[in-house]
């Protein structure tokens, strides 16, 4: 059985996790996380521009092997209390 939240499987969410979310896990600003992915320094996702609007996708997979996956679940045990 999967963990939901507001009717969303987390499993979902995890498929694509919000720049908002990141930045709260790694305490950095949610500008550092955009100008990260924009300029490909950041190994946990992809950003692409379509006309004048980004867009981002963040892989879960990828944020665990890059900060670790104590970190996440620190951050989901913080969220849940």
């Amino acid at each position: 059985m999967s963990a939901r939240q507001g009717g969303i499987k987390m499993s979902d969410i995890r498929d694509n996790l919000s720049v908002a979310t990141v930045a709260k896990i790694i305490g950095k600003p949610e500008q550092f996380i955009r100008i990260g992915l924009q300029q490909q320094r950041l190994p946990i996702g992809s950003a692409v521009k379509t006309s004048s609007h980004w867009t981002y996708h963040i892989s879960y997979e990828l944020l665990k092997n890059y900060i670790g996956e104590d970190r996440i679940k620190a951050y989901e045990k913080k969220c849940a209390e």
